[in-house]
């Protein structure tokens, strides 16, 4: 759903883009096809409405040959250095806006809009002394609708192909999958280094008489995957895993499938328990400024843990919770060549009031997760899909499914109050075909490998920084700075979003559009 903010009469002369003489003196944005003669466009203002949960997005129009020029907001792309996402309501361009899960599409995300986290724990069904609910069946209700929503999230999709890893979510969905779509294929992407949930995935498919069908990780492979298509991609992310979606969508629509079946979504209205580690972390990050060199001392550079923890003491509490290793507010102004990670350190404001209002850590960590989960996690398959010309579908954002378990299901079934494992519902539901899983039991963070990219691209990356010199002046000194230390995937964590962010900035610039 998209919503245009301002009229724009088509009978009326359309704007002329201009170059910007010195961008580094110009306000926050930049015209993002200044490579390019001027052309005459049209354009406004936009408002699309972007969350699986509210609809499938309409991209129409943000990309390809005759998308109109527009300002890339210098802001926006400080947040992606610094959080791998852009804040929403905010996007990669300076006039379009989003309405992300939180924010209500009736209001005008160019004013100030209010975020209200919809799965707030005072919405959830009260637990009931002795639990005397225990006949019914939850698990035979909880599969039915999960099947349905399936079949509705698919039904124009041909050839689905399930993206499966081995946790509870992929295991859970491939049983409903086998059921509802018994024709699509499973795919399992090997990323990173510490984890191999190959096998595990691969049993629970053919179990249940899926085709599977393996992806090994070839950074390379991923990142030239991504040149190909980002200047189709409408919008921009860096969601660490990005180019893993990139790599194995190519894959898919190479291999004939028409969709896929993505497993995000059902995190928010079950809740996830806050561990002892997050809760430290959380205390650790005090949004202390230090120098951009610090990770770069002797004995601390070569160390992922101190360059970690020194990271976190630079973090506010909030963007502690974001994944990944970024950029500190120090060594983006440096990337920048001026002061602009406060700017977009303060897009954080719309959020406090519901976040500060949280009842529990546990509320609060997901209020604060959702945030990244709506303009990172979705968006990374939402614009891949976009850009492929395929369909991402969420089964778990089915508007009954998720109010079924957010409204009904009791909380004792979504935790458990004296093991504070969560999802107890999907792991009884899982239970009912296999026995423990690994990856089940438990499941660390997906990893990409974000070194053997640095290894195996840098000089391509470092490229695309001398060619974005007026708008990055920084990235090349930093990555010439930091090439030896790209073995520690604190500093190649960093490369990865320079990585997939200098490419899109430079093809959606020097893009020609057509009168």
């Amino acid at each position: 759903m998209r919503t245009r903010t301002t009229s724009t009469s088509r009978a009326s002369r359309p704007e002329r883009t201009r170059p910007i003489a010195d961008p580094m003196n110009a306000s926050t944005t930049i015209d993002a096809r200044t490579l390019a003669s001027p052309v005459d466009t049209h354009r406004g203002p936009l408002q699309i409405t972007m969350s699986p949960y509210y609809g499938r997005p309409d991209f129409t129009g943000l990309a390809g040959g005759d998308a109109p020029a527009r300002n890339i907001d210098f802001v926006s792309v400080a947040d992606i250095l610094r959080n791998a996402f852009v804040y929403p309501p905010h996007s990669i361009f300076e006039d379009i806006k989003l309405v992300t899960f939180g924010f209500s599409p009736s209001q005008d995300m160019q004013a100030s809009p209010e975020f209200h986290f919809k799965f707030r724990d005072s919405g959830k069904r009260a637990d009931t002394e002795g639990h005397p609910d225990h006949d019914m069946d939850w698990v035979g209700t909880y599969h039915r609708l999960l099947c349905e929503a399936v079949s509705e999230s698919t039904r124009d999709v041909g050839s689905p192909w399930l993206l499966q890893s081995g946790g509870k979510d992929s295991t859970t969905l491939a049983i409903a999958v086998a059921d509802a779509r018994p024709d699509t294929t499973c795919i399992t992407y090997h990323g990173g280094r510490e984890e191999n949930e190959v096998e595990s995935a691969t049993f629970v498919a053919r179990t249940l008489g899926l085709r599977h069908e393996t992806l090994m990780c070839d950074p390379g492979r991923a990142y030239d995957r991504y040149l190909a298509v980002a200047d189709r991609m409408p919008l921009l992310t860096a969601d660490f895993a990005l180019l893993s979606y990139v790599d194995l969508a190519t894959e898919i629509a190479g291999r004939g499938g028409h969709g896929v079946i993505d497993g995000l979504g059902a995190d928010s209205y079950f809740g996830t328990p806050m561990s002892r580690q997050q809760r430290t972390l959380m205390r650790l990050a005090r949004g202390v400024r230090l120098p951009s060199s610090v990770s770069e001392l002797p004995l601390v550079s070569s160390s992922f843990e101190l360059c970690f923890l020194l990271g976190t003491l630079q973090m506010t509490s909030i963007e502690r919770v974001f994944p990944g290793s970024r950029f500190t507010d120090a060594e983006v102004d440096e990337i920048f060549g001026k002061p602009v990670s406060q700017a977009s350190r303060a897009r954080l404001k719309p959020f406090l009031a519901e976040i500060s209002s949280a009842t529990s850590l546990d509320e609060w960590r997901d209020m604060s997760t959702s945030i990244a989960g709506s303009a990172g996690a979705f968006a990374k398959g939402l614009y891949t899909c976009s850009a492929l010309g395929m369909q991402a579908s969420y089964p778990f954002c089915d508007v009954r499914f998720r109010e079924w378990v957010y409204r009904e299901v009791p909380p004792h079934q979504m935790i458990d109050p004296q093991t504070r494992v969560n999802k107890v519902l999907v792991r009884n539901h899982i239970a009912t075909r296999f026995p423990e899983l690994p990856y089940v039991k438990k499941k660390g963070s997906f990893r990409f490998d974000v070194r053997g990219l640095a290894e195996k691209r840098f000089d391509t990356v470092h490229d695309f920084a001398v060619q974005a010199r007026d708008v990055l002046p920084g990235a090349v000194t930093w990555l010439e700075r930091n090439r030896h230390r790209l073995g520690n995937k604190y500093h190649a964590s960093k490369f990865y979003l320079l990585a997939v962010v200098l490419p899109w900035i430079q093809l959606h610039r020097t893009r020609t559009t057509p009168p």
